[in-house]
Protein backbone atom coordinates (compact mmCIF):
# COMPACT_ATOMS: atom_id res chain seq x y z
CA UNK A 1 0.00 0.00 0.00
CA UNK A 2 0.73 3.78 -0.99
CA UNK A 3 1.93 5.81 2.37
CA UNK A 4 0.10 8.15 4.45
CA UNK A 5 2.30 11.89 4.18
CA UNK A 6 2.64 14.41 7.51
CA UNK A 7 3.30 17.29 6.66
CA UNK A 8 4.08 19.48 10.04
CA UNK A 9 6.32 21.52 11.43
CA UNK A 10 6.12 19.83 15.12
CA UNK A 11 8.41 16.72 15.17
CA UNK A 12 6.33 15.86 18.65
CA UNK A 13 2.78 15.57 16.08
CA UNK A 14 5.05 13.68 13.14
CA UNK A 15 6.45 11.46 15.94
CA UNK A 16 3.08 10.52 17.68
CA UNK A 17 1.54 9.96 14.18
CA UNK A 18 3.72 8.02 12.82
CA UNK A 19 4.23 5.80 15.70
CA UNK A 20 0.18 5.02 16.08
CA UNK A 21 -0.16 4.66 11.93
CA UNK A 22 2.69 2.09 12.00
CA UNK A 23 0.67 -0.08 14.62
CA UNK A 24 -2.14 0.13 12.71
CA UNK A 25 -0.03 -1.17 9.69
CA UNK A 26 -0.14 1.98 7.92
CA UNK A 27 2.91 3.27 5.94
CA UNK A 28 3.91 6.67 6.63
CA UNK A 29 6.34 9.35 5.11
CA UNK A 30 6.94 12.69 6.90
CA UNK A 31 7.82 16.78 5.57
CA UNK A 32 8.15 19.29 7.90
CA UNK A 33 6.31 21.71 5.19
CA UNK A 34 4.46 21.98 1.58
CA UNK A 35 7.90 22.84 -0.20
CA UNK A 36 9.78 19.38 0.73
CA UNK A 37 5.54 17.94 -0.37
CA UNK A 38 5.62 19.21 -3.70
CA UNK A 39 9.39 18.29 -4.45
CA UNK A 40 8.83 15.02 -3.11
CA UNK A 41 5.89 14.88 -5.94
CA UNK A 42 7.98 16.17 -8.67
CA UNK A 43 10.00 12.58 -9.17
CA UNK A 44 6.88 10.73 -8.64
CA UNK A 45 4.33 9.42 -11.21
CA UNK A 46 0.65 9.35 -9.95
CA UNK A 47 0.93 5.91 -8.92
CA UNK A 48 3.55 6.63 -6.78
CA UNK A 49 2.32 9.17 -4.74
CA UNK A 50 0.58 9.28 -1.06
CA UNK A 51 -2.08 7.10 0.00
CA UNK A 52 -3.70 9.88 1.54
CA UNK A 53 -2.28 13.34 3.20
CA UNK A 54 -2.60 14.93 6.49
CA UNK A 55 -1.27 18.44 6.88
CA UNK A 56 -0.98 21.05 9.31
CA UNK A 57 -2.40 24.22 8.12
CA UNK A 58 0.06 26.80 9.23
CA UNK A 59 3.72 25.85 8.76
CA UNK A 60 6.70 28.09 8.32
CA UNK A 61 7.02 27.43 4.50
CA UNK A 62 3.48 27.49 3.25
CA UNK A 63 0.12 27.42 4.27
CA UNK A 64 -1.44 23.48 4.22
CA UNK A 65 -4.32 25.20 2.35
CA UNK A 66 -2.20 26.16 -0.61
CA UNK A 67 -0.60 22.94 -0.55
CA UNK A 68 -4.12 21.69 -0.60
CA UNK A 69 -5.10 23.93 -3.34
CA UNK A 70 -1.81 22.74 -5.01
CA UNK A 71 -2.54 18.85 -4.34
CA UNK A 72 -6.12 18.49 -5.71
CA UNK A 73 -4.80 20.29 -9.19
CA UNK A 74 -2.20 17.22 -9.21
CA UNK A 75 -4.26 14.37 -7.62
CA UNK A 76 -7.51 15.15 -7.37
CA UNK A 77 -9.11 11.88 -5.77
CA UNK A 78 -6.23 11.88 -2.97
CA UNK A 79 -8.22 12.56 0.29
CA UNK A 80 -6.55 15.27 2.35
CA UNK A 81 -7.25 15.81 6.28
CA UNK A 82 -6.26 19.29 7.08
CA UNK A 83 -4.83 20.03 10.96
CA UNK A 84 -4.65 23.36 12.82
CA UNK A 85 -4.55 24.68 16.44
CA UNK A 86 -6.52 27.25 15.02
CA UNK A 87 -10.10 26.22 15.33
CA UNK A 88 -11.94 28.77 13.56
CA UNK A 89 -15.00 28.64 11.49
CA UNK A 90 -12.33 30.45 8.66
CA UNK A 91 -10.18 27.69 8.57
CA UNK A 92 -12.68 24.87 8.21
CA UNK A 93 -14.92 26.61 5.42
CA UNK A 94 -11.65 27.26 3.24
CA UNK A 95 -10.54 23.58 3.64
CA UNK A 96 -13.80 22.20 2.47
CA UNK A 97 -13.59 25.17 0.29
CA UNK A 98 -10.70 23.61 -1.40
CA UNK A 99 -11.98 19.78 -1.21
CA UNK A 100 -10.66 18.44 2.28
CA UNK A 101 -11.44 15.08 3.36
CA UNK A 102 -11.80 16.13 7.23
CA UNK A 103 -11.10 19.13 9.47
CA UNK A 104 -8.78 17.65 12.47
CA UNK A 105 -8.57 20.31 15.24
CA UNK A 106 -5.67 19.84 17.73
CA UNK A 107 -5.50 18.80 20.58
CA UNK A 108 -6.62 15.62 18.72
CA UNK A 109 -7.53 12.69 20.71
CA UNK A 110 -5.01 10.32 18.97
CA UNK A 111 -7.50 7.07 18.41
CA UNK A 112 -10.04 9.31 16.55
CA UNK A 113 -7.32 10.95 14.27
CA UNK A 114 -5.90 7.06 13.09
CA UNK A 115 -9.70 5.89 12.83
CA UNK A 116 -10.33 9.36 10.57
CA UNK A 117 -6.85 8.80 8.28
CA UNK A 118 -7.90 4.68 8.01
CA UNK A 119 -11.33 6.10 6.67
CA UNK A 120 -9.44 8.39 4.34
CA UNK A 121 -7.36 5.35 3.02
CA UNK A 122 -10.51 3.19 2.82
CA UNK A 123 -11.92 5.97 0.76
CA UNK A 124 -9.18 6.19 -1.35
CA UNK A 125 -8.98 2.60 -2.46
CA UNK A 126 -12.48 2.25 -3.28
CA UNK A 127 -12.04 5.55 -5.41
CA UNK A 128 -8.93 4.05 -6.90
CA UNK A 129 -10.97 0.58 -7.49
CA UNK A 130 -13.91 2.47 -9.13
CA UNK A 131 -11.73 4.25 -11.48
CA UNK A 132 -10.26 1.37 -12.43
CA UNK A 133 -13.57 -0.03 -13.26
CA UNK A 134 -14.44 2.71 -14.95
CA UNK A 135 -11.75 3.59 -17.04
CA UNK A 136 -11.88 -0.14 -18.16
CA UNK A 137 -15.20 0.01 -19.25
CA UNK A 138 -16.31 3.95 -20.26
CA UNK A 139 -18.98 2.37 -22.72
CA UNK A 140 -21.21 0.38 -19.83
CA UNK A 141 -24.16 1.50 -19.21
CA UNK A 142 -24.47 -1.06 -16.14
CA UNK A 143 -23.40 -4.39 -15.15
CA UNK A 144 -26.71 -6.03 -13.76
CA UNK A 145 -27.49 -8.91 -14.94
CA UNK A 146 -30.55 -7.15 -16.21
CA UNK A 147 -28.20 -4.63 -18.33
CA UNK A 148 -26.37 -7.58 -19.47
CA UNK A 149 -28.65 -9.29 -21.16
CA UNK A 150 -29.67 -5.51 -22.69
CA UNK A 151 -25.82 -5.65 -24.08
CA UNK A 152 -25.99 -9.17 -25.74
CA UNK A 153 -28.86 -7.53 -27.58
CA UNK A 154 -26.66 -4.88 -28.42
CA UNK A 155 -24.08 -6.95 -29.74
CA UNK A 156 -26.47 -9.10 -31.63
CA UNK A 157 -27.56 -6.35 -33.56
CA UNK A 158 -24.35 -4.82 -34.15
CA UNK A 159 -24.01 -5.98 -37.78
CA UNK A 160 -27.51 -5.23 -38.97
CA UNK A 161 -30.27 -2.03 -40.03
CA UNK A 162 -33.08 -3.64 -38.95
CA UNK A 163 -35.64 -1.56 -37.27
CA UNK A 164 -35.61 -1.49 -32.73
CA UNK A 165 -38.25 -0.38 -30.58
CA UNK A 166 -36.83 0.25 -26.87
CA UNK A 167 -39.48 -0.06 -24.31
CA UNK A 168 -38.71 1.01 -20.38
CA UNK A 169 -39.74 4.00 -18.43
CA UNK A 170 -38.94 7.17 -18.29
CA UNK A 171 -35.14 8.19 -17.21
CA UNK A 172 -34.38 4.88 -17.82
CA UNK A 173 -31.45 5.38 -20.59
CA UNK A 174 -33.26 4.47 -23.66
CA UNK A 175 -31.45 7.33 -25.60
CA UNK A 176 -28.19 5.98 -24.20
CA UNK A 177 -29.12 2.49 -25.67
CA UNK A 178 -30.18 4.22 -28.84
CA UNK A 179 -26.58 5.98 -29.45
CA UNK A 180 -25.24 2.23 -28.79
CA UNK A 181 -27.23 0.44 -31.29
CA UNK A 182 -25.99 3.26 -33.87
CA UNK A 183 -22.73 3.19 -32.58
CA UNK A 184 -21.71 -0.61 -32.76
CA UNK A 185 -23.65 -0.41 -36.36
CA UNK A 186 -22.48 -0.23 -39.83
CA UNK A 187 -23.59 2.85 -39.84
CA UNK A 188 -21.21 4.49 -36.63
CA UNK A 189 -19.85 7.14 -39.06
CA UNK A 190 -23.31 8.30 -40.33
CA UNK A 191 -25.19 10.94 -38.12
CA UNK A 192 -26.73 10.26 -35.11
CA UNK A 193 -30.16 12.12 -35.36
CA UNK A 194 -32.71 12.13 -31.74
CA UNK A 195 -36.25 13.71 -31.58
CA UNK A 196 -38.96 13.50 -29.17
CA UNK A 197 -42.06 13.39 -30.52
CA UNK A 198 -44.03 14.36 -27.21
CA UNK A 199 -41.54 17.69 -26.88
CA UNK A 200 -42.58 19.06 -30.60
CA UNK A 201 -45.93 20.85 -31.04
CA UNK A 202 -48.39 18.88 -33.23
CA UNK A 203 -47.94 21.82 -35.89
CA UNK A 204 -44.03 21.73 -36.45
CA UNK A 205 -43.63 18.14 -35.40
CA UNK A 206 -44.54 17.43 -39.65
CA UNK A 207 -41.84 20.10 -40.85
CA UNK A 208 -39.17 18.85 -38.20
CA UNK A 209 -39.65 15.49 -39.60
CA UNK A 210 -39.70 15.33 -43.38
CA UNK A 211 -38.84 19.37 -43.66
CA UNK A 212 -40.24 22.00 -45.55
CA UNK A 213 -40.10 24.03 -48.92
CA UNK A 214 -39.90 27.54 -48.81
CA UNK A 215 -43.55 29.41 -48.92
CA UNK A 216 -45.33 26.18 -47.59
CA UNK A 217 -46.58 28.22 -44.83
CA UNK A 218 -46.63 31.34 -43.03
CA UNK A 219 -43.07 31.99 -42.04
CA UNK A 220 -41.49 29.12 -44.13
CA UNK A 221 -38.73 32.06 -45.74
CA UNK A 222 -36.27 29.08 -47.17
CA UNK A 223 -36.52 25.22 -48.08
CA UNK A 224 -35.62 23.24 -44.78
CA UNK A 225 -34.24 19.95 -44.31
CA UNK A 226 -36.13 17.95 -41.85
CA UNK A 227 -34.80 14.68 -39.27
CA UNK A 228 -35.17 12.00 -42.03
CA UNK A 229 -33.05 14.08 -44.93
CA UNK A 230 -30.30 14.74 -41.89
CA UNK A 231 -30.11 11.71 -40.84
CA UNK A 232 -29.22 10.57 -43.89
CA UNK A 233 -26.86 7.26 -43.86
CA UNK A 234 -27.16 6.87 -40.11
CA UNK A 235 -29.89 6.41 -37.66
CA UNK A 236 -32.44 8.57 -36.63
CA UNK A 237 -34.46 7.97 -33.28
CA UNK A 238 -37.83 8.72 -32.29
CA UNK A 239 -38.20 8.87 -28.71
CA UNK A 240 -41.75 8.97 -27.09
CA UNK A 241 -43.27 7.16 -30.39
CA UNK A 242 -46.56 6.51 -28.73
CA UNK A 243 -47.16 10.17 -28.44
CA UNK A 244 -47.27 10.97 -32.25
CA UNK A 245 -50.08 12.36 -33.70
CA UNK A 246 -52.14 9.88 -35.86
CA UNK A 247 -51.84 11.83 -38.76
CA UNK A 248 -48.50 11.92 -38.97
CA UNK A 249 -48.00 7.72 -37.99
CA UNK A 250 -49.48 7.31 -41.46
CA UNK A 251 -46.87 9.64 -42.95
CA UNK A 252 -43.85 8.09 -40.98
CA UNK A 253 -45.14 4.37 -42.07
CA UNK A 254 -44.60 5.46 -45.63
CA UNK A 255 -41.15 6.57 -45.01
CA UNK A 256 -40.03 3.04 -43.62
CA UNK A 257 -41.79 1.12 -46.66
CA UNK A 258 -40.23 2.44 -49.05
CA UNK A 259 -37.47 5.18 -48.14
CA UNK A 260 -39.74 7.76 -49.26
CA UNK A 261 -41.45 10.87 -48.48
CA UNK A 262 -41.98 14.43 -49.06
CA UNK A 263 -41.23 17.80 -47.87
CA UNK A 264 -44.48 19.76 -46.47
CA UNK A 265 -45.56 22.00 -49.64
CA UNK A 266 -43.11 19.79 -51.43
CA UNK A 267 -43.91 18.10 -55.02
CA UNK A 268 -40.90 15.67 -55.71
CA UNK A 269 -39.93 12.63 -53.59
CA UNK A 270 -37.27 12.46 -51.53
CA UNK A 271 -35.28 9.14 -51.03
CA UNK A 272 -33.97 8.60 -47.80
CA UNK A 273 -31.11 5.35 -46.01
CA UNK A 274 -32.10 5.77 -42.37
CA UNK A 275 -32.33 3.33 -39.30
CA UNK A 276 -35.10 3.61 -37.37
CA UNK A 277 -34.93 2.91 -33.67
CA UNK A 278 -38.06 4.54 -31.75
CA UNK A 279 -38.82 4.29 -27.98
CA UNK A 280 -41.55 4.46 -25.82
CA UNK A 281 -42.50 4.27 -21.98
CA UNK A 282 -46.28 3.38 -22.72
CA UNK A 283 -47.99 0.55 -23.75
CA UNK A 284 -48.36 0.57 -27.51
CA UNK A 285 -50.53 -2.68 -27.80
CA UNK A 286 -52.93 -0.81 -25.48
CA UNK A 287 -52.63 2.47 -27.44
CA UNK A 288 -53.68 0.25 -30.69
CA UNK A 289 -56.58 -1.30 -28.83
CA UNK A 290 -57.44 2.55 -27.70
CA UNK A 291 -57.43 3.55 -31.55
CA UNK A 292 -54.95 6.38 -31.50
CA UNK A 293 -51.90 4.31 -32.50
CA UNK A 294 -51.87 2.14 -35.95
CA UNK A 295 -51.24 -0.76 -35.88
CA UNK A 296 -49.90 -1.72 -38.65
CA UNK A 297 -46.89 0.68 -37.60
CA UNK A 298 -47.02 -0.50 -34.41
CA UNK A 299 -46.03 -4.22 -36.24
CA UNK A 300 -43.39 -1.96 -38.92
CA UNK A 301 -41.65 -0.48 -35.84
CA UNK A 302 -42.10 -3.73 -33.22
CA UNK A 303 -39.49 -6.36 -35.58
CA UNK A 304 -36.80 -6.44 -32.47
CA UNK A 305 -38.26 -5.10 -28.76
CA UNK A 306 -35.61 -4.09 -26.24
CA UNK A 307 -37.01 -3.60 -22.97
CA UNK A 308 -34.80 -1.55 -20.56
CA UNK A 309 -34.90 -2.18 -16.91
CA UNK A 310 -35.95 0.27 -14.46
CA UNK A 311 -32.87 1.25 -11.85
CA UNK A 312 -35.26 -0.29 -8.99
CA UNK A 313 -34.29 -3.56 -10.70
CA UNK A 314 -30.79 -3.02 -11.35
CA UNK A 315 -29.53 -1.85 -7.87
CA UNK A 316 -26.22 -3.48 -8.63
CA UNK A 317 -25.76 -0.70 -10.87
CA UNK A 318 -26.38 2.39 -8.33
CA UNK A 319 -22.67 2.95 -6.84
CA UNK A 320 -21.37 2.66 -10.02
CA UNK A 321 -23.46 5.22 -11.45
CA UNK A 322 -23.39 7.13 -8.20
CA UNK A 323 -19.65 7.55 -8.89
CA UNK A 324 -19.94 8.65 -12.41
CA UNK A 325 -22.89 11.03 -12.05
CA UNK A 326 -20.53 12.93 -9.03
CA UNK A 327 -18.21 13.12 -11.27
CA UNK A 328 -19.95 14.42 -14.15
CA UNK A 329 -21.51 17.02 -11.50
CA UNK A 330 -18.07 18.66 -10.41
CA UNK A 331 -16.68 18.77 -13.95
CA UNK A 332 -19.40 20.52 -15.26
CA UNK A 333 -19.72 22.89 -12.00
CA UNK A 334 -16.26 23.36 -11.86
CA UNK A 335 -15.77 21.77 -8.44
CA UNK A 336 -14.27 18.98 -6.47
CA UNK A 337 -15.60 15.90 -6.94
CA UNK A 338 -17.62 14.63 -3.90
CA UNK A 339 -17.26 11.17 -2.76
CA UNK A 340 -19.93 9.30 -0.87
CA UNK A 341 -19.89 6.82 2.17
CA UNK A 342 -21.05 3.33 1.81
CA UNK A 343 -23.39 3.67 4.23
CA UNK A 344 -25.17 6.84 1.74
CA UNK A 345 -24.76 4.20 -1.00
CA UNK A 346 -26.56 1.37 0.66
CA UNK A 347 -29.59 3.93 1.45
CA UNK A 348 -29.54 5.34 -2.08
CA UNK A 349 -29.89 1.65 -3.22
CA UNK A 350 -33.21 1.17 -1.27
CA UNK A 351 -34.86 4.14 -3.18
CA UNK A 352 -37.35 2.89 -5.87
CA UNK A 353 -36.35 5.54 -8.18
CA UNK A 354 -39.65 6.52 -9.87
CA UNK A 355 -37.40 8.82 -12.34
CA UNK A 356 -34.65 5.88 -12.91
CA UNK A 357 -31.46 7.08 -14.41
CA UNK A 358 -32.39 10.58 -14.50
CA UNK A 359 -33.69 10.82 -11.12
CA UNK A 360 -30.31 9.37 -9.72
CA UNK A 361 -28.48 11.76 -12.15
CA UNK A 362 -30.68 15.03 -10.71
CA UNK A 363 -29.74 13.67 -6.77
CA UNK A 364 -26.14 13.72 -7.63
CA UNK A 365 -26.04 17.13 -9.01
CA UNK A 366 -28.34 18.30 -5.84
CA UNK A 367 -25.36 16.69 -3.44
CA UNK A 368 -22.80 18.37 -5.80
CA UNK A 369 -24.17 21.46 -4.63
CA UNK A 370 -25.83 21.02 -1.56
CA UNK A 371 -23.58 18.04 0.42
CA UNK A 372 -21.92 19.85 2.91
CA UNK A 373 -18.67 17.63 3.26
CA UNK A 374 -16.37 15.98 0.31
CA UNK A 375 -17.68 12.66 1.68
CA UNK A 376 -21.75 11.78 1.18
CA UNK A 377 -22.97 10.67 4.27
CA UNK A 378 -26.39 9.02 4.92
CA UNK A 379 -27.66 12.31 6.34
CA UNK A 380 -26.76 14.24 3.67
CA UNK A 381 -29.03 12.60 1.12
CA UNK A 382 -31.83 14.85 -0.01
CA UNK A 383 -35.28 14.56 1.80
CA UNK A 384 -37.18 11.91 -0.94
CA UNK A 385 -34.45 9.50 -0.30
CA UNK A 386 -34.42 9.32 3.69
CA UNK A 387 -37.41 11.15 4.31
CA UNK A 388 -37.92 13.51 7.26
CA UNK A 389 -38.20 12.43 10.65
CA UNK A 390 -38.31 14.27 13.57
CA UNK A 391 -39.15 12.93 17.48
CA UNK A 392 -42.13 14.08 19.70
CA UNK A 393 -45.35 13.26 18.26
CA UNK A 394 -46.99 10.87 15.05
CA UNK A 395 -45.27 12.05 12.40
CA UNK A 396 -45.20 10.52 8.54
CA UNK A 397 -42.11 10.32 6.69
CA UNK A 398 -41.80 8.52 3.35
CA UNK A 399 -39.44 5.24 2.60
CA UNK A 400 -39.28 3.60 -0.40
CA UNK A 401 -42.01 0.60 -0.75
CA UNK A 402 -40.50 -2.33 0.60
CA UNK A 403 -38.21 -1.00 2.98
CA UNK A 404 -39.49 -1.87 6.36
CA UNK A 405 -36.46 -0.18 8.92
CA UNK A 406 -35.83 3.31 9.16
CA UNK A 407 -32.38 4.57 7.34
CA UNK A 408 -29.91 4.03 9.92
CA UNK A 409 -28.96 8.02 9.99
CA UNK A 410 -32.22 8.22 12.08
CA UNK A 411 -31.85 5.35 14.29
CA UNK A 412 -31.00 5.91 18.04
CA UNK A 413 -31.40 3.82 21.43
CA UNK A 414 -34.95 5.77 22.05
CA UNK A 415 -35.95 4.33 18.68
CA UNK A 416 -37.70 0.38 19.38
CA UNK A 417 -37.44 -1.07 15.98
CA UNK A 418 -40.69 -3.86 16.37
CA UNK A 419 -42.56 -3.00 12.99
CA UNK A 420 -46.43 -3.37 13.51
CA UNK A 421 -47.34 -3.87 10.16
CA UNK A 422 -44.63 -4.97 7.61
CA UNK A 423 -46.36 -5.96 4.68
CA UNK A 424 -49.24 -3.01 4.56
CA UNK A 425 -48.46 0.32 2.81
CA UNK A 426 -48.15 1.73 6.14
CA UNK A 427 -45.46 0.33 8.75
CA UNK A 428 -45.79 1.38 12.30
CA UNK A 429 -42.61 1.96 14.23
CA UNK A 430 -42.68 2.31 18.68
CA UNK A 431 -40.56 4.84 19.73
CA UNK A 432 -40.11 5.04 24.08
CA UNK A 433 -41.99 8.38 24.80
CA UNK A 434 -45.01 9.60 23.33
CA UNK A 435 -43.58 9.23 20.19
CA UNK A 436 -45.14 6.88 17.49
CA UNK A 437 -43.34 7.15 13.64
CA UNK A 438 -45.83 6.34 11.13
CA UNK A 439 -43.75 5.33 7.65
CA UNK A 440 -46.33 6.22 4.44
CA UNK A 441 -44.83 5.47 1.06
CA UNK A 442 -45.05 8.60 -1.90
CA UNK A 443 -47.99 10.68 0.33
CA UNK A 444 -47.76 12.92 -3.02
CA UNK A 445 -49.09 10.15 -5.43
CA UNK A 446 -51.21 8.75 -2.79
CA UNK A 447 -52.64 12.34 -2.94
CA UNK A 448 -53.29 12.35 -6.73
CA UNK A 449 -54.50 8.95 -6.55
CA UNK A 450 -57.17 10.30 -3.84
CA UNK A 451 -57.98 13.08 -6.07
CA UNK A 452 -58.26 11.18 -9.02
CA UNK A 453 -60.76 8.97 -7.48
CA UNK A 454 -63.10 12.08 -6.46
CA UNK A 455 -62.48 13.69 -10.01
CA UNK A 456 -63.80 10.44 -11.30
CA UNK A 457 -67.52 10.77 -9.17
CA UNK A 458 -70.16 13.56 -9.80
CA UNK A 459 -68.60 15.25 -6.58
CA UNK A 460 -67.83 19.63 -7.80
CA UNK A 461 -66.54 19.83 -4.12
CA UNK A 462 -63.22 18.16 -4.44
CA UNK A 463 -60.70 20.79 -3.34
CA UNK A 464 -62.58 21.56 -0.61
CA UNK A 465 -63.09 17.80 0.90
CA UNK A 466 -59.29 17.54 -0.17
CA UNK A 467 -57.79 20.68 1.53
CA UNK A 468 -59.91 20.09 4.80
CA UNK A 469 -58.17 16.47 5.42
CA UNK A 470 -55.07 18.29 4.49
CA UNK A 471 -55.40 20.69 6.98
CA UNK A 472 -56.21 18.52 9.36
CA UNK A 473 -53.45 16.44 8.96
CA UNK A 474 -51.48 19.29 9.17
CA UNK A 475 -52.87 20.83 12.15
CA UNK A 476 -52.95 16.86 14.55
CA UNK A 477 -48.95 16.54 13.50
CA UNK A 478 -47.83 19.97 14.65
CA UNK A 479 -49.74 19.51 17.58
CA UNK A 480 -48.29 15.54 18.30
CA UNK A 481 -45.27 17.03 18.15
CA UNK A 482 -45.89 19.96 20.66
CA UNK A 483 -48.14 17.82 22.86
CA UNK A 484 -51.17 19.65 22.61
CA UNK A 485 -49.64 23.32 22.70
CA UNK A 486 -51.77 25.17 20.06
CA UNK A 487 -49.80 28.72 20.15
CA UNK A 488 -46.44 25.99 20.09
CA UNK A 489 -48.14 24.92 16.79
CA UNK A 490 -49.01 27.73 15.26
CA UNK A 491 -45.32 29.00 15.39
CA UNK A 492 -44.35 25.97 13.87
CA UNK A 493 -46.50 25.80 10.86
CA UNK A 494 -46.46 29.42 10.53
CA UNK A 495 -49.37 30.40 10.75
CA UNK A 496 -51.44 32.64 13.99
CA UNK A 497 -52.85 31.27 17.22
CA UNK A 498 -56.52 32.86 15.65
CA UNK A 499 -56.23 30.71 12.98
CA UNK A 500 -55.33 27.69 14.12
CA UNK A 501 -58.10 27.73 16.84
CA UNK A 502 -60.55 28.84 14.20
CA UNK A 503 -59.27 25.36 11.90
CA UNK A 504 -59.54 23.10 14.74
CA UNK A 505 -63.08 24.10 15.69
CA UNK A 506 -63.80 24.31 11.76
CA UNK A 507 -62.52 20.92 11.27
CA UNK A 508 -63.72 19.20 14.47
CA UNK A 509 -60.31 18.08 15.47
CA UNK A 510 -59.92 16.60 18.96
CA UNK A 511 -64.07 16.01 19.18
Amino acid sequence: MKPIWIVDDDQSIRFVLEKALLREGLPTRSFTNPREVLKALEGLDDSEGPQALVSDIRMPGGSGLDLLTTIKERLPGLPVIIMTAFSDLDSAVSAFQNGAFEYLPKPFDLPKAVELIRRAVEESQREEVAEEKMAASPEMLGQAPAMQDVFRAIGRLSQSNVTVMITGESGSGKELVARALHKHSPRASGPFVAINTAAIPKDLLESELFGHERGAFTGAQTSRRGRFEQADGGTLFLDEIGDMPFDLQTRLLRVLSDGHFYRVGGHNAVKTNVRVIAATHQDLEQRVKQGVFREDLFHRLNVIRLRLPALRERREDVPMLTRHFLLQSAQQLGVEPKRISEAALDLLGTFQFPGNVRQLENICHWLTVMAPAQVIESKDLPPEVIGVVELGGVLPITLPVGVTSLPAAYTSPVVDERIQKETAVHATFNVTGDTEIVVTHDWESELANEALSLLATERNDVWDVLTQRFESCLIQAALSTTRGRRIEAALKLGIGRNTITRKIQELGIGD
